[in-house]
């Protein structure tokens, strides 16, 4: 089975995530198929928190990858800030 997840990097206490399409038998930070894009928890206010390449993310959900529950709930976050400024406006 294909999953999307995180992979962790960045040092001790500065954690970085890269948002991965990886089989479900590897490890955490091990082999994947292709990045996706990243998630930075500690960012600051200037820098970019989540990026994601939404239409690898639609291809690979086509072909029934599965996300992790914290990759649909940063997705279903950074949805509903991409929304909330459109809905201001």
């Amino acid at each position: 089975m294909v999953v999307i997840r995180l992979s962790r990097g960045g040092s001790k206490h500065r954690p970085f995530y890269n948002i991965v399409v990886a089989d479900k038998r590897v490890r955490r930070d091990g082999r994947f198929i292709e990045r996706l894009g990243f998630y930075n928890p500690v960012a600051q206010d200037g820098e970019e928190k989540l990026r994601v390449a939404q239409d690898r993310l639609t291809y690979w959900q086509g072909v029934g990858a599965q996300a992790s529950p914290t990759v649909e709930r940063l997705l279903k976050q950074s949805a509903g800030q991409a929304a909330a400024p459109a809905a201001a406006a």
